[in-house]
């Protein structure tokens, strides 16, 4: 008896998933925990929420990260809060999860791309996807989501790069996906306009788009220095290639870095003939 009594008290408790606390303003804005691809390591997120009961649909906001470890220990939980406002108005629930190895999420990094130059840019935007889909899988089970499907991924820099890989991976639930400056590898050694193996991040986009059924709405700002307009149409053209559907359009500059555009409320307004070009799509995908 003593023994199980030890190994009983020794067990982690498991977390407990959902709402963390009250909610506050804007927008219902509420702390959640939300399940992550490994069992026991919740993630944080922050969901926003029209008023009444629902059931809304769902919006689900993917953020960017770095291959640095202390920068991404120190990045502070991801909020959209612009771009979730503006989905809210437009009738969405919207949850912003903060990925494994990231911020006070912690954990395990899955979407490690490896060096510069042999850079896996497949796994990693595959791993980026599995962190997206736990999160939605999970939300579908809130009664206040809308079961019928018509979800929206929006995905930023690498969280857009993570949802290209889902565009042939979730097709029943996702109606859109909407991707601002999707890619991985910008910046690399910390200068503009240079991009780790650029031809294995193509090759990676056009895999991406073999047999995809979501249709992507490419976002980029005219002076995005991580992938730059130029590169990154010829992105969206290898994504096409392999069968995607995309509508790519090029945004006004936005500040001195528009790689940062989603982020802020003037970055968001600029984006606002896109998004709501893509919420339009039909609301449920048909095989």
């Amino acid at each position: 008896m003593l023994w199980a009594l030890v190994i009983f008290a020794n067990q982690t408790p498991l977390p407990a998933y959902g709402p963390q606390g009250r909610e506050g303003e804007p927008n219902r804005e509420q702390q959640w925990l939300v399940p992550s691809p490994l069992p026991g390591q919740p993630a944080r997120a922050v969901l926003f929420r029209p008023p009444g009961d629902g059931p809304f649909r769902l919006a689900l906001i993917a953020h960017a990260t770095t291959q640095n470890m202390l920068r991404r220990a120190q990045m502070p939980q991801p909020e959209y809060r612009a771009l979730a406002g503006f989905l809210v108005a437009r009738g969405f629930a919207v949850l912003v999860p903060e990925r494994l190895g990231h911020g006070a999420t912690g954990g395990f990094y899955l979407e490690d791309q490896g060096g510069c130059d042999e850079a896996d840019y497949v796994n990693s935007g595959r791993a980026t996807a599995n962190e997206i889909v736990s999160a939605l899988d999970y939300m579908h089970h809130q009664p206040f989501i809308l079961k019928q499907g018509g979800d929206i991924i929006i995905g930023h820099s690498a969280g857009g790069w993570g949802a290209l890989a889902l565009a042939r991976q979730h097709p029943a639930a996702i109606a859109a996906i909407i991707a601002f400056a999707p890619g991985r590898g910008g910046h690399a050694n910390d200068l503009e306009n240079r991009i780790c193996a650029p031809l294995t991040l193509l090759a990676a986009a056009t895999e991406f788009g073999r047999n995809a059924r979501i249709p992507v709405t490419w976002l980029v700002a005219a002076n995005d220095t991580y992938f730059s307009p130029e590169f990154s149409r010829k992105l969206a053209d290898a994504f096409r290639s392999g069968g995607g559907k995309v509508e790519f359009r090029t945004l006004p500059a936005f500040g001195s870095e528009g790689h940062w555009l989603a982020e802020s409320e003037s970055g968001v307004k600029l984006a606002t003939g896109g998004l709501d070009g893509a919420l339009k799509l039909p609301a449920v995908n048909k095989r």
